[in-house]
């Protein structure tokens, strides 16, 4: 999969979902949203609704199967959001296909449980973070869980929650282009 895509169904964490894809754009990277429907209307789970940018079908159009690290499928929150998406048969297997040809992954709050760790192997031995509540998910797929707000990890990149959306999506940033991007996108949130 080529680009960066950010993944909804009904009941994603909406302020997960909006850090992550203004702190992208912000940085220069083409950034899109994706409903997992045949329609582009998504309903936060805190009622806010979105037209996302593709529907399940337009993103079957774009999809490639070639991925390179700097290309991530990012998974944010919210539930249901978060088991909606991991219940989406067809949007699994492009994740699976994605890591396997050396893509990025990108999740957090619940995503990294309900999302990564049940994707068998595929994330065993790796370092996360996940909201508070979901850690033995992790520990039981073998994922080591990290308590902080954001986690890097190889092509893997994960965050604890809504309150910690703006680091996860500066480190996402980050991976993706560079470190001075991030920073600098960073430093445009301080006045001076």
């Amino acid at each position: 999969m080529k680009g960066n895509y950010i993944f909804l169904a009904d009941g994603f964490e909406e302020v997960e979902a909006l850090a992550t894809l203004d702190i992208l754009r912000r940085g220069g990277v083409d950034a899109r949203t994706v409903s997992i429907y045949d329609n582009s209307l998504v309903e936060g789970a805190h009622g806010v609704q979105l037209i996302s940018d593709l529907c399940w079908e337009d993103f079957l159009e774009v999809l490639h199967e070639e991925a390179s690290q700097y290309d991530f499928m990012i998974f944010p929150g919210g539930m249901p959001g978060a088991k909606n998406l991991a219940e989406f048969a067809p949007l699994m297997d492009v994740l699976e296909r994605h890591y396997a040809a050396g893509g990025g992954v990108a999740a957090i709050c619940a995503s990294p449980a309900v999302i990564l760790a049940a994707q068998g192997d595929t994330f065993k031995g790796a370092k996360m973070t996940c909201y508070d509540g979901f850690e033995d998910t992790l520990a039981a797929a073998g994922i080591t869980h990290v308590e902080a707000g954001s986690v890097v990890d190889g092509r893997l990149v994960t965050g604890r929650g809504p309150g910690y959306a703006a680091e996860f999506a500066l480190d996402l940033l980050a991976q993706i282009k560079d470190r001075d991007t991030a920073n600098a996108v960073a430093a445009g949130f301080t006045p001076r």
